[in-house]
């Protein structure tokens, strides 16, 4: 098993921190994960990569974990987007694949647009840029607006306790299986100051990222990455169909549909998905 390092790097005024392992010079993962989490989702996958060759480096976007966003921060995610750029500029990293999940779908791919020579190769779990992927309740919770009355109190009941369970345990064939620590620790981040203006905030901005999808869906035709998709097949967001359609673009991609698995596949099926990472990483270039 390798060390797993806890660090930070100053961009653009904000202290991101992230979590890393793995040899310093070896090819780069740039795991990045959704709402309402943080890096800590990730703790045990990385750890399971312990033999993987690559470098493995998982950042808190602003808003969320141990990253400290100042004052004013605009919480978008064009912004994040920005901060993940300057990050990737901040450690150096001129390579990497990514692994985008949730909310990292929309940060990771409008950093690929911008910088397409970088990625060597894509991961998708449960990370939507397809239209037919948005389930019914995706598409509410995005036509949320803040001028209409209630629709902030519906935004935030997504992460109340209550709401951050709901997003672990909806669809999964065996509740047990999904660990209290992960939504524990995710009400934990979302109560600290500002937190919870700032999910909000990028709640009513997540609209933003359906005029996107063409640019996205452009680049996996141009660039001809690699891809893999391992997807939850029970998530009540980002349905199997979302999955299915990243084909379209990227014909060569592998598809995997986890039956019993929900929009946190990581936590359940950790098994089935180290093996499909560990494959698809020994074949990038």
């Amino acid at each position: 098993m390798l060390l797993v390092h806890h660090r930070t790097a100053d961009v653009h005024g904000v202290r991101v921190a992230y979590r890393e392992s793995g040899p310093a010079d070896g090819p780069v993962l740039l795991l990045l994960h959704g709402f309402p989490t943080s890096s800590h989702q990730f703790a045990r996958l990385m750890d399971a990569l312990g033999d993987t060759p690559y470098r493995l480096i998982a950042p808190d976007h602003p808003g969320f974990g141990r990253t400290e966003a100042p004052a004013g921060f605009t919480y978008t995610f064009d912004r994040l987007a920005d901060v993940l750029e300057g990050f990737t500029d901040a450690l150096g990293l001129d390579r990497y694949a990514l692994y985008v999940f949730d909310y990292g779908a929309p940060v990771g791919l409008r950093l690929a647009v911008r910088r397409p020579d970088r990625v060597t190769g894509l991961i998708v779990q449960n990370g939507n840029a397809y239209e037919e992927g948005l389930s019914d309740a995706a598409r509410e919770f995005a036509g949320h607006r803040r001028e209409v009355p209630g629709d902030e109190e519906k935004v935030r009941g997504l992460f109340s306790p209550e709401g951050i369970r709901f997003q672990y345990e909806a669809g999964v064939a065996d509740p047990g299986l999904v660990s209290p620590d992960g939504r524990t620790l995710d009400v934990h981040y979302v109560g600290l100051p500002g937190r919870a203006e700032a999910q909000a905030d990028l709640a009513f901005d997540y609209s933003s990222n359906f005029a996107e999808y063409p640019a996205w869906q452009a680049w996996l035709r141009a660039s001809r990455v690699p891809v893999l998709v391992v997807w939850g097949a029970g998530d009540p967001f980002f349905i199997p169909a979302g999955a299915k359609a990243y084909l379209r673009d990227a014909p060569e991609a592998e598809v995997h549909l986890l039956e019993g698995a929900g929009h946190f596949a990581l936590e359940t099926h950790l098994g089935e998905i180290v093996p499909l990472i560990e494959e698809f990483l020994a074949k990038l270039p």
